[in-house]
């Protein structure tokens, strides 16, 4: 699976679930909300987004054989 899909379902998520907290517990979460929106906005500008650096050192949609082919390989990134 691509990165790119990963964090967006991650990004997703915790919109989503910050938004039932806030709901149903405290309206503080509001701020996590905030702060996923703002790493989003940043990404695109900068490329550096802190859940890709994660996913990658835990190897997660990271394939060797296919970055082999094409003369990269994304696991030592």
């Amino acid at each position: 699976m691509k990165i790119e899909l990963i964090i967006r379902r991650f990004a997703g998520a915790f919109i989503f679930l910050s938004l039932v907290l806030a709901r149903y517990h405290s309206p503080n979460w509001l701020w996590f909300t905030a702060f996923v929106g703002f790493n989003l906005f940043q990404s695109s500008f900068t490329n550096f987004c802190p859940l890709e650096l994660i996913l990658r050192k835990a190897g997660v949609g990271c394939s060797c054989c296919s970055q082999e082919k094409s003369g990269g390989s994304c696991c030592s990134k």
